[in-house]
């Protein structure tokens, strides 16, 4: 497949995540796939998830842990097999009521017409700060949750 190629199932799988339709993103992922974001002791969905069965409860961990106030793609540049998308988000974390404000960059690798590498970037000390309990809102970029 081409970079173009690569890119429109990209987004599609933006679409689907929009329309919180995670078993059509499992759908585009290889059966090995390599699910990458940063580490941390208090963000229950970080870390590294290898295959889909583990993609799977990321999403699952995510979608308990947070609601997504505003995400939105904003560029989609594609080279061979990676495709790079980049964009803005804000978020409620449920367990501390605390929001935040993340800019962030995805990068996919793409084979054979499926997804089997991402790589999340982001925010990470205003994620850090809104999940840690008992810290001071309006901290790393976070405001006070609105009610």
């Amino acid at each position: 497949m081409d970079s173009k190629q690569n890119k429109q199932i990209i987004r599609q799988a933006y679409d689907m995540y929009m329309r919180k339709d995670i078993e059509g993103i499992l759908a585009l992922l290889d059966d090995k796939v390599e699910w990458t974001g940063y580490d941390s002791d208090y963000i229950p969905f970080a870390g590294t998830h290898h295959g889909k069965d583990q993609v799977a409860q990321f999403f699952s961990k995510l979608e308990q842990a947070q609601e997504a106030l505003r995400f939105e793609p904003a560029q989609f540049i594609a080279e061979d097999d990676k495709v790079a998308v980049t964009g803005t988000a804000s978020y409620h974390v449920k367990a501390t009521g605390k929001d935040y404000d993340s800019p962030w960059a995805h990068v996919f690798t793409v084979r054979d017409g499926k997804i089997v590498r991402f790589q999340q970037f982001n925010h990470t000390g205003a994620a850090e700060t809104a999940y840690r309990p008992g810290q001071a809102a309006g901290v790393s970029g976070q405001r006070p949750a609105q009610h």
